[in-house]
């Protein structure tokens, strides 16, 4: 096969010098915003041409983006918001490019349309993100986000009108939106505004939160916390089920969070550290009277329930839900009682206990999958919940907590035969002997050696759990085999299952995905030279990283919007956040590590590389372009084979989060006809 003839890309003279290493980085002037460097832009613009005309060549394109199509055609709900009577929630219906807000009056009232994002743009590229409404039903504050960016600008609706409120919060990232108990406002978390052409790239720093109250200008907010002494850390506000307390979560960016807790009812809002270290997860999951409900993971690795009286002198946690054999997930208090999501083996229980820790049965659920999502109040006796599986669309069900019994409250009709999708649950030996668990998704009929997609994330304490995805059935419904790896780095087992791969020990989050490759093949579930992979963001770097490492396991590989650059990561908007994973590039007890499986200073010339279709999006500031740019850059620099490595870069998009539906398909079906070809999925 002759290689495929790329642009040229120019090299330049950069040479860094590290802990006493030369590091070459011939493709830094790749890190410069598109918008304001004619050079980036005309570089893209040739990779893209060069993209397009391969991926317009490919058979299964115009299948795929039938298919796909056909299975995100249906409705999308999430659950039900209860507040001051009416009831929130969204819809997205059919082939719509953003969900829609609506509200009914009374659980059994008719939907209303309060907020339709696909009104906001001509090309869907303008979506809602985060939203709250206040307790007594009467407003929504909800964040606008436009082309994928992580910046919001926070707006109020009346929720009883569809009156648009003059108030405007602008540069606010990463946060929650949390209503004071009155209605009278909200807090929230924001950055300060960046220097001119300074908000797509440059490092953050001094999140803050404060306090928005309805009907004033923004330069009116009140500070409520702010840790100039540690300008990198992001804080999290909420508000108890009480409404007496505020509480700030902190963090550096790892699962892991300080706790302060704001006396609303004082004056001058009394503050008080609860948790001042950043040792351990510590949520507030709800709260009787000045008795704190607090899920942790201090002294147990797979969490526990906890209380803290703040009336005490001195509050303490008391054990309340001991550690379990089971990973406890999440926890909410409704209804009286406390519902925990446990994961056994990556698969959902919910177990119910008083509220003296007592436990109080479990509730049924329909089958092997994924379950949580609470919605409801402390002292309501309905609540809402959430189900779903790979072979199961996500159905929302209402919940008699009294009675412990559920019903169908919202369940969607999905263009496919659910009873032909097989799940099934393997477990491989890892490099070092450990058991790794991996779900095998295939059709009925599929018995035999396939075209496999090996999909992995393997980071930040993230599990990869059963959920319904069209994307992915729609490769399962052509005969493919769809494989998803729990290796450690996720949360699947709790904190010694994420900290097993984090840091210097980043490597075995890679040697468990290389040993579920090896697996496939082993075991006939991959067709030879019939292995695929795939992952995004954190799964984009597990991507490029056992590409680099092992690449003759792989037919093709998709990595995206993946960081690719381990020694300049923290140089970008929130990357500095990514430290407590990954490790600190200027920290030489960290650079080595880094520089060893960093993806684009690990291309190893001379080997046959896998067809490589990356992915990344223009306006991503969560991992700037430049990553993939430049990972790009250098496998297309060097000899490593004669099939194609590609970049597609989406427009007006970014890291993934408010993508309009026709993106989603469009790349969707670009991704998976590329898998098909160099796998052999006809």
């Amino acid at each position: 096969m002759t290689k495929m003839a790329y642009p040229t890309t120019r090299r330049v003279d950069v040479v860094d010098e590290l802990f006493g290493l030369k590091v070459a980085d011939p493709f830094r002037w790749l890190e410069a915003d598109a918008r304001g460097d004619a050079d980036v832009a005309a570089w893209i613009q040739a990779q893209s041409a060069l993209t397009a005309g391969a991926l317009a060549s490919l058979p299964a394109r115009d299948v795929f983006r039938e298919r796909l199509t056909a299975l995100f055609d249906h409705e999308h709900f999430t659950a039900p918001h209860p507040r001051g009577g009416r009831y929130f929630h969204l819809r997205q219906s059919g082939l719509k490019n953003q969900p829609t807000l609506l509200v009914r009056e009374g659980v059994e009232g008719e939907d209303r349309v309060l907020l339709d994002p696909d009104t906001w743009s001509d090309d869907g590229t303008v979506a809602l993100a985060e939203w709250a409404a206040s307790r007594d039903g009467r407003h929504v504050a909800y964040a606008v986000q436009e082309s994928g960016t992580d910046w919001r600008t926070i707006k109020v609706v009346d929720a009883a009108t569809g009156e648009v409120l003059d108030d405007k919060v602008e540069w606010v990232r990463f946060t929650a939106i949390a209503w004071a108990a009155d209605g009278s406002g909200f807090f929230y978390a924001r950055y300060p505004e960046p220097g001119d052409g300074a908000e797509s790239q440059a490092a953050l720093a001094n999140h803050a939160v404060y306090f928005h109250a309805i009907g004033t200008r923004q330069s009116e907010d009140r500070l409520l916390h702010a840790t100039p002494e540690r300008p990198e850390l992001l804080h999290f506000p909420d508000v108890t089920s009480g409404g007496r307390h505020a509480l700030i979560y902190s963090t550096p960016g790892s699962q892991t969070n300080s706790l302060t807790v704001v006396d609303l009812a004082s004056d001058g809002w009394e503050t008080h550290t609860l948790v001042g270290d950043f040792d351990n997860e510590w949520t507030v999951v709800g709260d009787v009277g000045s008795t704190l409900y607090v899920l942790t993971s201090h002294a147990a690795e797979r969490r526990r329930i906890v209380t803290i009286d703040l009336a005490a002198e001195n509050p303490v946690a008391v054990e309340l839900v001991p550690e379990d054999a089971a990973v406890l997930s999440h926890a909410w208090l409704v209804g009286g009682r406390l519902m925990a999501t446990y994961f056994v083996d990556v698969k959902s229980q919910i177990r119910r206990y008083t509220l003296d820790g007592q436990p109080d049965g479990t509730i049924a659920l329909p089958g092997i999958g994924s379950a949580g999502g609470f919605q409801g109040h402390r002292d309501d006796n309905e609540a809402f919940f959430v189900f779903t599986s790979f072979n199961a669309p996500t159905t929302i069900y209402r919940y008699d907590v009294a009675a412990n019994t559920q019903g169908v409250w919202a369940a969607p009709k999905v263009g496919v035969d659910l009873e032909r999708i097989v799940v099934e649950q393997h477990f491989h030996d890892a490099k070092d002997g450990t058991r790794v668990p991996m779900f095998i998704v295939r059709r009925d009929d599929v018995v035999g050696a396939a075209p496999t997609l090996l999909h992995g994330y393997g980071s930040f304490g993230i599990s990869m759990v059963p959920f319904y995805s069209p994307d992915q059935l729609a490769w399962v419904e052509q005969g493919g085999v769809l494989a998803i790896a729990n290796i450690r780095g996720g949360g699947e087992y709790g904190k010694a299952w994420h900290n097993g791969a984090r840091m210097d020990r980043k490597q075995t989050s890679f040697d468990d995905f290389i040993a579920a490759a090896e697996y496939l093949h082993d075991r006939g579930i991959a067709s030879e030279d019939g292995l695929a992979v795939h992952g995004e963001s954190a799964g984009g770097l597990l991507v490029g990283a056992v590409v680099n490492q092992r690449p003759e396991l792989f037919a093709a590989a998709l990595p995206g919007v993946g960081v690719m650059d381990m020694l300049r990561f923290n140089q970008f908007t929130g990357g500095h956040l990514w430290t407590g994973e990954y490790g600190d590039p200027a920290d030489p007890a960290h650079f080595e590590t880094l520089l060893a499986y960093s993806p684009y200073h690990n291309v190893a010339a001379g080997k046959r590389y896998p067809a490589i279709l990356a992915t990344t999006a223009d306006t991503d500031d969560r991992v700037v372009p430049a990553h993939t740019f430049k990972y790009i850059a250098a496998i297309q620099a060097v000899d490593t084979g004669s099939r194609p490595h590609l970049v597609r870069i989406e427009t007006r998009a970014g890291h993934g989060a408010g993508k309009p539906m026709t993106k989603v398909i469009d790349e969707l079906a670009d991704k998976w006809a590329f898998a098909a070809h160099w796998t052999g999925l006809k």
